[in-house]
């Protein structure tokens, strides 16, 4: 089983730098996904409120805590606030709703889901909410998801626990290095949600031609020369950028093969090559057109 590093996220609390997404796994397929993730040597799990697996997260790990394979401090579980769910007592219920449907007393970290500018203040409340449930000991870190500068700094302007994570979009295709380097500025450690950029990419200068990160030449020779995947040359790359990342895959061998990415290091060429395919372009939508009608999403608390 891989060793894999950790981030510490500044207030004791350490992260895996590699875990296990569940976004858009089917509900009925989590357990077996999870369980095969654990299996393979995963122990960080991200979920979220509005993915509807929770619960499949949390039954997976009390079996294996049952049957003895796992215990509680052996794996780092995340999961997320939906927009829907924004606001102080509101957060306060869906933090209440998750635990209950992950099966825990407390959640390692939980995060706000995106931010709503059109809503700030709710914003502010849902986390001022997850400050008092740090403070209160049912979340160990708590931070944010798709936030850009300009939502932290107002963030943190008003609140008084600093995001301890940022999951972004974020893979060499749109590599956020302006939002990196104020994350490294404020210690907060930046988890990228599409590392493999599994989410389509467009060529700016053809917008109806699909461009697919893995099949990039530069990726495929790297590889070669290396003797991995253009997957685990991306996924390196996150490595020696200092980013934490959570690939999904539903099958053994993706799993095995993302965490096989400690026995190689790549060049300062190899990186500045990878860096050379940065288009700037996001492929998801753009945080500050989230509003609270964006994604109708109905979680039950």
């Amino acid at each position: 089983m891989p060793t894999i590093p950790s981030f510490d996220l500044g207030n004791g609390v350490a992260m895996p730098a590699l875990g296990y997404g569940v976004f858009q796994i089917d509900p009925s397929a989590t357990c077996q996904a999870v369980s095969q993730a654990l299996d393979c040597g995963y122990r960080l799990i991200d979920t979220a409120s509005a993915y509807h697996n929770e619960q499949g997260v949390g039954e997976t790990l009390a079996r294996w805590m049952a049957e003895g394979r796992l215990t509680r401090d052996e794996v780092f579980v995340s999961t997320k606030v939906w927009v829907t769910q924004f606001g102080l007592e509101e957060t306060h219920r869906a933090v209440a709703g998750s635990l209950r449907r992950l099966g825990l007393e407390y959640a390692d970290m939980i995060l706000l889901h995106f931010p709503v500018p059109s809503a700030f203040e709710k914003t502010l409340a849902a986390y001022r909410a997850l400050e008092e449930e740090q403070a209160d000991g049912r979340i160990r870190a708590i931070g944010v998801c798709n936030f850009h500068v300009h939502h932290l700094q107002k963030l943190m302007d008003q609140c008084h626990v600093v995001p301890a994570v940022n999951q972004v979009e974020l893979h060499p295709c749109f590599n956020q290095a302006a939002l990196m380097a104020f994350h490294a500025q404020h210690g907060i450690v930046t988890q990228a949600w599409s590392p493999l950029g599994a989410v389509m990419q467009y060529d700016p200068a053809s917008l109806d031609r699909p461009r697919r990160l893995l099949d990039e030449p530069v990726l495929g020779e790297l590889a070669r020369a290396c003797g991995k995947s253009p997957a685990q040359v991306v996924l390196r790359w996150h490595m020696q950028r200092g980013v934490a990342v959570i690939p999904k895959s539903v099958h053994r061998e993706r799993m095995v093969e993302n965490l096989d990415i400690f026995d190689f290091v790549l060049s300062d060429e190899a990186m500045a090559r990878i860096n050379a395919l940065d288009s700037g372009q996001r492929a998801a939508l753009d945080p500050d057109l989230v509003t609270m009608d964006t994604y109708p999403n109905t979680i039950e608390d």
